[in-house]
This record gives C-alpha cells, structure tokens and sequence, in this order.
C-alpha cells in the first residue's frame, strides 16, 4: 500500500528521497535462510574487505544505525571522559545532535567561527591550548565535516593541513562523512585519498543521504583507537542483530561505483541549479557549491511563495538565506521547473 505520491520531489533534504535502486536490490538479496547475527555473517565481512580496499588496509568498519550515532560512538573512541573535541560554529556535530555528543558521552564540544563551514590549523589553535590545565576541558580531537554544512569541501591538501597540526598537538581527527560520497564525487578521489593517505583517525561514513535506509558506519583508520569500539558500539546501543541488511546496503554503495555515481548526479544536479539562476535579481548565492547543497538569501516573501509549489527550508532567519538540496534521485525536469518557479517569483516581486 502506497500512500504518498511518488512522483513527488523536494529541495528541502537529501534525506527526503527514497532508496537508491541497487541499495533496494541489495536489501532483497541479502534476504532468505538464516546468517549469523551481529555482525558475524558473510556480507559483513565482504565489507570489511571492502573498506580496506576503500580506506587502507588498517581500516576497520562498525555498523551503525544512523549518523548521530556514528559520530557519537566515533568521538566517544577518540578521546578520554575528560576530552573535547574542537569543532567549527556550524558543524552538525554542534548544531543538530540534539546535544548527544554531550549528553551520551559526556564529551565537550569547542566551537570556532569558520568561513565556509572550514575549519583551518589558524582557526584551530584558538581552542588548541590548555592542556594540563585542571580547570578546562582537554582539546583531545578535531571534528570536520567533510562536504560541509554549508555544502563546501574539504581538499585532500586542507584536511592534511588540519590532521598535520593536530597530530603535532597530540589531537586525532574525526570527519563527519554524511555526505562523504559527494565529497568523494566532488574531489574525483578514493575515499583513502582524502581520508587514511592525510592522516585522518576516524570517519563518520554516511550511508542514508546517499540512498540507503538506517545504514552509517563508524570506521577506523587509525588502529591505536580500535580498542574496545566493539564494546562501544554495544553500549551506545547500535550492535545490529541482523547486521547483514545494514552492511548489505553499505556493500551496494561500494558496488560498482553506484555510491559514488548517485552522489554526482546529485552534484551536479546542485550545480545546473545554481548555474541557471546565476545573475538572477534579487537573489545572491553565499556559499560555493562544492557538492550538492546550494545556499542563496532572498525575500522571505518571495520564498514562501515559491514553497507554495516546492518545499525547502530556509537556513537563516535573520538574513533570508535558503538552502536548496539535490539528491541521487533529482532530475533535471526538476531542477528547470525549481528555476523556473524561483524567477518567476522573483520578477513578481
């Protein structure tokens, strides 16, 4: 029974699409007869030899349910009860966690402003300092998010920097890789050249914003840190009992490059958006679209008028800015039409 309209499509989230078709597949594959649960059945283990392929030969992989929990269960692995971690002002980790980094971990979050939703070794230093100070809360990590909130990305070289400095500072380094994949489509690189070959401790590895359903990963990349994240990942609640259909849906994303195809599609979805209303009066973008997400401040009038016909959300109050998203499933009638509605409005005033 269908009770939504499936030829429906937004710019309000990446989350909003369905399943990517080959994760749906995969899902009915992995169906039938019996497999060893938690995690010791053969599509679990496939992954694992996937993602030494993918992220270096130390990696080791740790499903989870969903994103917080990846990044929770990944910064709780990185750091001591008394441990903070430095994160930029406008990093999911800090904005939309509903203080589970805080609450379920005890851990504290150091926020820096950034621009661009980037965190450098200049803006790292500012919180970097402290240690052995008994009245402050120890910088033992680096969070980054890698594409950013604000649809930015992360170069090899950038997060090398940040790793390079962390390490010299005895810190580790977290990405929050939601949307690795279009990081990774963005980049034109293997996961590993960007994560494991600069230095990077631990990812958050992000399955649902690339169309797969309740399946994200904790994977580490720095052995040192490996130690008890079995037991981790029990405690925090996200040991899977019929792992094999989180780690089968992670598997269709390796496969055949689908992962990495859907999150350029998506991409460059983002990017005709943007490209067709560049120059438009009365809107300006704010942010470069790197990957998927276009961010753009216009009336509050005119897009609550647009939302009338299309949904999105509206990033800032304050200032009018907008944030417009594509997925693996947006289609370039959608994005003409989306464009079309948005100047119409606009010479409507």
């Amino acid at each position: 029974m269908t009770l939504h309209d499936a030829s429906w499509r937004a710019f309000a989230s990446d989350n909003y699409a369905g399943m990517l078709p080959e994760v749906l597949a995969a899902l009915g594959e992995a169906n039938g007869g019996h497999q060893s649960s938690y995690g010791e059945d053969v599509y679990t283990d496939a992954l694992r030899g996937v993602v030494r392929d993918e992220f270096g030969a130390r990696a080791e992989i740790f499903p989870v349910f969903n994103g917080t929990a990846a990044n929770v269960v990944s910064l709780t692995s990185m750091m001591p009860r008394w441990g903070a971690a430095i994160v930029a002002e406008s990093a999911h980790v800090h904005n939309d966690e509903g203080g589970a980094p805080e609450r379920v971990s005890g851990l504290k979050l150091m926020t820096v402003p950034v621009i661009g939703g980037k965190l450098t070794p200049e803006s790292i230093a500012t919180q970097a300092w402290g240690w052995g100070d008994v009245q402050r809360a120890q910088p033992s990590a680096v969070s980054i998010t890698q594409a950013t909130e604000l649809g930015t990305v992360y170069t090899a070289d950038e997060i090398k920097s940040i790793c390079d400095y962390a390490h010299a500072h005895q810190m580790t380094v977290h990405i929050d890789g939601a949307r690795l994949w279009n990081a990774a489509a963005a980049l034109d690189m293997s996961f590993g050249e960007f994560t494991s070959a600069v230095g990077v401790d631990v990812v958050s590895l992000g399955g649902t914003k690339a169309g797969a359903l309740g399946a994200e990963a904790v994977v580490i990349l720095n052995p040192e840190l490996a130690d008890g994240m079995a037991y981790l990942r029990k405690m925090s609640m996200q040991l899977a009992s019929k792992m094999r259909f989180v780690s089968a849906q992670l598997l269709a994303l390796f496969s055949g490059g689908a992962g990495i195809a859907a999150a350029a599609h998506a991409n460059s979805m983002a990017s005709r958006l943007r490209s067709q209303l560049e120059g438009t009066p009365g809107l300006s973008f704010t942010h470069p679209t790197d990957a998927n997400a276009v961010f753009a401040v216009l009336d509050p009038a005119v897009a609550e008028r647009i939302r009338d016909t299309w949904k999105f959300y509206t990033w800032n109050e304050f200032t009018g800015e907008v944030r417009w998203m594509c997925s693996f499933d947006t289609a370039e009638s959608d994005v003409d039409g989306f464009a079309s509605t948005i100047r119409a409005e606009l010479i409507a005033g």
